[in-house]
């Protein structure tokens, strides 16, 4: 019941890429996110985002619902925004990032009516449950019941195939897609038929020191996402660092990740958690599924949220309508 493209090989010397990689964290530097402590100031940033957010849309734009929970115990907000024009049948589902700490549906807006305008879809964001207030699993429980119901009954977002939803996250919120979807299978419910992962979370790991991940290196500190922040996220998501090696935290641990719908994984090059995103999608078709993976050259962690004129927006809208569009060159080989 509802209520209201991975990068060129490079031809340079190492002592010209190195030259100018230094030159390039230098600048990008100064657009990283202010250090914090976000095990004490999670509520600072959560109340910061939410006035970077405002003005709010106009109701004709976006339409507030809450679901009860299957326990009873709460209800699940959720928003379905609509595109200025309406170009195509499909509906996504989106899960907010966030290290399933910050960010929600107010500070998550702006980048949902993005996300219909420039795909002409319909989008249905879920405001699950936060850390550290709700640990997991709490915050998955709430996204894995409300995409099984409109799985069940595509009705209340107007369509009638469920084949038309498409699951879609970023960061934080792709790792709670990659795992819903996992999970409709172990389940044995029927699952979506595409998946969008921008720069997912998949590992439990990224400590420089023991990571098997090249990016952790190189790109955990001094950018938009740090090592240390991701470890807080984990700490306050996880509290139990035993638990964090499930499937259920890290995708990249399953077992059986065959049966999976055809997979969009979208990394960005200056982001730590970029290789453990290629990774998943590379287990994914290994295990038999369709996917394709495309890095945006040059983008921070995060950069959905940038504004329309971004480039590395504009890039990564051009290759989601492709893959909504079932784009020839988005069928990659398995």
């Amino acid at each position: 019941m509802w209520i209201r493209g991975r990068p060129k090989r490079q031809t340079n010397n190492a002592e010209q890429r190195t030259r100018l990689n230094r030159v390039v964290r230098s600048v990008l530097g100064f657009f990283a996110a202010p250090r914090i402590d976000m095990r004490e100031d999670y509520e600072k940033v959560r109340r910061f985002q939410r006035h970077l957010a405002a003005p709010r849309v106009t109701t004709n734009r976006a339409v507030d619902h809450e679901v009860p929970s299957e326990s009873g115990t709460h209800h699940i907000p959720v928003r379905v925004f609509h595109p200025k024009e309406q170009t195509r049948d499909e509906v996504l589902v989106f899960f907010h990032g966030g290290g399933w700490v910050i960010g929600d549906i107010e500070s998550y807006t702006p980048t949902c009516i993005n996300m219909a305008d420039l795909t002409g879809a319909v989008v249905v964001a879920v405001d699950y449950r936060l850390a550290p207030e709700y640990p997991f699993p709490a915050g998955l429980e709430d996204c894995y019941q409300i995409l099984r119901r409109l799985l069940d009954d595509p009705n209340p977002v107007g369509i009638a195939d469920a084949d038309k939803i498409v699951l879609i996250g970023d960061s934080a919120g792709a790792n709670l897609a990659a795992v819903v979807s996992l999970r409709l299978h172990q389940d044995g419910h029927r699952g979506v038929a595409r998946q969008i992962l921008l720069y997912p979370v998949t590992y439990w790991d990224h400590d420089p020191h023991t990571s098997p991940f090249d990016s952790v290196r190189e790109h955990g500190a001094g950018l938009r996402l740090t090592n240390a922040e991701v470890q807080a996220y984990f700490d306050l998501y996880v509290p139990d660092p035993a638990g964090r090696k499930t499937w259920e935290v890290a995708p990249l641990m399953a077992q059986d990740l065959t049966n999976q719908p055809r997979t969009l994984v979208i990394t960005a090059e200056l982001d730590l958690l970029r290789d453990e995103g290629e990774a998943y999608g590379q287990a994914l078709r290994a295990a038999g599924n369709s996917v394709h993976i495309h890095r945006v050259n040059g983008a921070l962690h995060g950069f959905i949220a940038l504004p329309r004129l971004s480039r590395a927006l504009r890039e990564a809208y051009e290759v989601v309508t492709a893959f909504l569009d079932d784009a020839d060159q988005l069928q990659d080989p398995a």
